[in-house]
């Protein structure tokens, strides 16, 4: 059984910061959000998490084998770097999608986003080194059937946006829906789910749902282990069996 541990990420204040002694220019919060999130995905990564940026001012982590005090140094090395702070509370699960429910419940419970006062807020349990299994995290790793074919040597970029886009939309709220998972768009017609036990007819469900509610067609590669990127990594490869091969779904 899968053991997701999962962190949210939540930058603190960050609403009235923005306006706050007057509006600062959007391109500076731009800069801010993306240099963040490519420290927050090193700080991370240096530990074997993955990050996802989600909304940005809110990021979505893979955490399995960060204890409390690696999530205390990231928060630390954010204060020292940044004008703004973060919040981070951690969860697990076998549902990856509950992890995230305790996780931001246990964050809306220390206060309000836009609280001056809640700064800095670790809260949740990592688990425990013992209870670590090489089974505990499970990642399928989407992309997009001859993306390059299909949209990028022939549509206008916009339109082959959209068209990822819709793809991805659609393939987030069906795995969550059904299997209680956590699908990120990772850029290009990427997309990296963070998956319970689904077994390969899941998988060629969520295939088969995209293709008919908006045309896009998708392969994956499912891999498991014990942190997320080597879970990754095995999704990665499994995924290239899969161009190989001209299969659908395939399991490393």
């Amino acid at each position: 059984m899968t053991h997701a541990q999962v962190t949210l990420i939540q930058i603190d204040n960050y609403g009235p910061w923005t306006v706050t002694p007057e509006p600062r220019r959007e391109v500076d919060l731009q800069t801010l959000q993306s240099r963040l999130y490519a420290d927050l995905s090193q700080l991370f990564g240096n530990r074997e998490g993955y990050v996802f940026f989600t909304r940005f001012d809110n990021m979505v982590a893979v955490t399995n084998g960060l204890d409390a005090d690696a999530h205390a140094l990231i928060q630390e090395s954010v204060g020292n770097r940044y004008p703004v702070t973060v919040s981070l509370s951690v969860a697990a699960d076998p549902s990856p999608a509950a992890a995230l429910g305790v996780a931001t419940d246990q964050l809306q419970d220390a206060g309000s986003a836009q609280d001056g006062n809640r700064t800095e807020i670790l809260r949740g349990d990592p688990i425990a080194e013992e209870a670590r299994t090489d089974d505990d995290v499970r990642i399928a790793h989407f992309d997009v059937n001859d993306a390059t074919g299909k949209y990028t040597d022939q549509l206008n970029e916009f339109d082959s946006f959209i068209n990822i886009e819709q793809g991805y939309a659609e393939l987030m709220r069906y795995m969550r829906k059904a299997h209680d998972s956590l699908s990120f768009f990772v850029g290009g017609d990427n997309i990296i789910a963070v998956c319970d036990d689904v077994d390969e007819t899941g998988y060629v469900d969520a295939i088969e749902h995209v293709h008919e509610s908006v045309g896009v067609d998708l392969k994956v590669g499912v891999g498991t282990a014990q942190t997320a990127q080597a879970a990754g990594m095995a999704a990665k490869h499994a995924l290239e069996t899969c161009r190989e091969e001209h299969t659908g779904v395939e399991f490393a």
